[in-house]
């Protein structure tokens, strides 16, 4: 560049050759840096420490992702491992694991040339190429054991194609290309080999308190099952504490599974039994057998959960979940899911939950409460429903009694609903205004419930409200579905797990009866069917007998949103605590909390327009 001077002043000489020739290597150096960056990225597999969560995708274990969430860049890397390829496959995320409308990365390769790119599928299934290539290939590499590709993905994207992937339940869906196939639009979705993996992407980012020095441990597991040959199963063992074991508090707990089954074993609970029954008899077998002994009914209360996906639980540094001791059940009941859809014959297992526990009590004892719906027919959704709403209210009546005056902290939460359920919400209030929501699953799934740790403590103070919303679809359903304890019946409920534990154990609401019992009235006044409401017959049965037209369901719909409840304020003992609990008010909201605003941060360095071509070399034929 020419030097510039003015009149008067010492001339400013521009940059010296030596200078420009620094500068051009400092930038030709920082150019080399980045490929050398590339290079090792696409060159080596990233340490497993940098990938903390870890699932199989496929029954067979072909498929294993790994991932980690980025709050601060609003990203997910994954690491798919791919054990056994052929032509390509298919990764993405939908509504509910369904390949049509559905968001997806592509590897696919038509014999000699390899591609990867960003796609989605319209209705009818097809793919098409997204014109914003939003799942951003970091590196792909072939080692002993499969070929592994990494990959990012923003949280939201704001491309209308994309899901947006929020807390809670994600579907995840794979399909494998087993033929060459010449280009994207050539491939038939509906002709691979598929499936679904659930999982909760979005893993809260919280701190591993530090851990006693008189920790031990107790591993609670199946004595070498043989899985059964059927997709589903849910297996029972009974196991018992030692004689005279005293109080502890369990600190954290972790799943143990069998070598080579982790694509089997869905979920697994450990239940401990009402300590009201001096003893409980041994069992080992299927859950619904007619074998089973009905006492083991009676081994509700929730000690520890796992999922497929999840890591090791730990409760809060302050706080321990007790067992044991006066006035605590010895016996304890193991549930395993096994989910074996390729119908293996003769696999063993002796999975289970290893708890950690100390007898150096913490400060608080842990509770556990259940918010929601009580447990009754009262509260029913029509058939043919997509999307019916029920709420359960945890009134400031009931709060303003039962908790303590510095309140209470919820860090946990699993929700529950049977097989209708859609989605489910907990959100506090505070004087008539919802403060903040507790737990949320937009795409909830009955198959896929485990404890979650919250992403931040919530304080519950007196006064406050804890209303639960459930969504329902029944769209495949002929009848009504009331509800109860049934898997064909429904549940609403949240299992907050909090500490300092209180004598408050569930806070629940239903419908109040009577003006249940005005609504079939309505109906037999407005239709030629009639219901029967003579008190002989059953609530389920009335609600079996009502035809639902649309008057009759918006009537249901209104009942619910008005009608005053009947509130279960109850004590551990299943006992309300004191005052009138009936016809009580629906709680009133004035302020609704605001829907959250996707941020959509641009991805870092240049995106491809179109597919990225990948030299894997010649992949074979069968």
């Amino acid at each position: 560049l020419p030097s510039m001077q003015t009149s008067g002043s010492t001339p400013c000489p521009g940059p010296s050759f030596k200078l420009r020739e620094v500068a051009s290597m400092y930038f030709t150096m920082i150019a080399v840096f980045l490929v050398i960056l590339v290079v090792a990225l696409q060159g080596s597999v990233p340490r497993g420490s940098d990938f903390p969560y870890k699932v199989p995708l496929d029954p067979q274990g072909l498929l294993e992702l790994s991932w980690n969430v980025s709050y601060p860049q609003q990203a997910v890397h994954f690491q798919l491992l791919v054990r056994d390829l052929q032509f390509g496959l298919l990764f993405g995320m939908s509504d509910r694991g369904e390949f049509e409308n559905a968001d997806l990365a592509v590897l696919w390769s038509d014999g000699r040339n390899s591609y990867f790119g960003d796609a989605w599928s319209d209705a009818k299934g097809q793919l098409h190429m997204d014109s914003q290539q939003d799942y951003q290939l970091l590196g792909a590499r072939r080692a002993p054991e499969g070929l592994y590709l990494l990959f990012r993905r923003a949280f939201s994207t704001c491309d209308p194609k994309d899901y947006l992937i929020e807390d809670g339940t994600v579907h995840l869906i794979y399909g494998i290309l087993e033929k060459p196939v010449r280009s994207l639009q050539a491939i038939n979705i509906s002709a691979i080999h598929r499936g679904l993996q659930r999982v909760q992407l979005l893993k809260p980012n919280i701190t591993v308190p530090e851990l006693p020095s008189d920790m031990k441990s107790m591993e609670i597991t199946a004595p070498d099952v043989v899985i059964p040959s059927q997709e589903t199963t849910y297996w029972c063992y009974m196991a018992e504490l030692p004689d005279s074991f005293p109080k502890h508090h369990i600190i954290m707990y972790e799943p143990v599974i069998t070598a080579g089954n982790e694509a089997l074993v869905h979920h697994m609970e450990v239940f401990q039994c009402a300590a009201e029954f001096d003893s409980f008899p041994h069992y080992n077998g299927p859950c619904d057998s007619k074998m089973k002994p009905d006492r083991l009914n009676y081994c509700r209360h929730v000690l520890a959960a796992w999922a497929m996906g999840a890591q090791a639980f730990y409760y809060p540094e302050e706080a321990g979940l007790a067992f044991g001791g006066p006035g605590s059940s010895r016996y304890l009941r193991l549930e395993i899911h096994y989910h074996n859809p390729l119908v293996f014959k003769g696999r063993r297992d002796s999975s289970g939950i290893r708890l950690y526990y100390t007898a150096t009590l913490r400060r608080y004892d842990a509770g556990i409460m259940e918010l929601g719906l009580v447990y009754t027919p009262v509260m029913a959704i029509p058939p043919g429903e997509d999307a019916f709403i029920l709420m359960g209210y945890c009134t400031d009546k009931c709060t303003q009694l039962a908790l303590p005056a510095a309140g209470i902290r919820i860090f946990a939460s699993q929700l529950h609903t049977h097989l209708a359920g859609r989605k489910v919400v907990t959100v506090l209030s505070r004087d008539g205004r919802e403060q903040q929501v507790v737990n949320a699953d937009g795409h909830y799934s009955p198959h896929f419930q485990e404890i979650r740790m919250l992403k931040e403590v919530v304080a519950v103070f007196p006064g406050d409200e804890l209303v639960t919303t459930c969504t329902y679809n029944t769209e495949d359903r002929s009848r009504a579905t009331v509800g109860g304890f049934g898997i064909l019946e429904e549940m609403c409920v949240n299992y907050v797990h909090y500490y300092p534990q209180t004598q408050l154990e569930l806070c629940k609401s239903a419908v109040d009866p009577g003006y249940l019992h005005r609504y079939f009235n309505l109906v037999n006044r407005f239709n030629d069917e009639e219901v029967c409401t003579c008190p002989q017959v059953s609530i389920p049965q009335q609600f079996f007998s009502v035809p639902w037209n649309t008057f009759n369901r918006d009537v249901l719909k209104s009942l619910y949103a008005f009608a005053p409840i009947s509130m279960h304020c109850n004590k551990s003992s299943a006992i309300r605590f004191p005052g009138e609990w009936e016809k009580q008010p629906l709680p009133t909201i004035t302020r609704r909390l605001r829907e959250p605003v996707p941020r959509c941060p641009p991805a870092p360095g240049p995106q491809p327009t179109g597919p990225v071509p990948l030299n894997l070399g010649k992949l074979r034929r069968d």
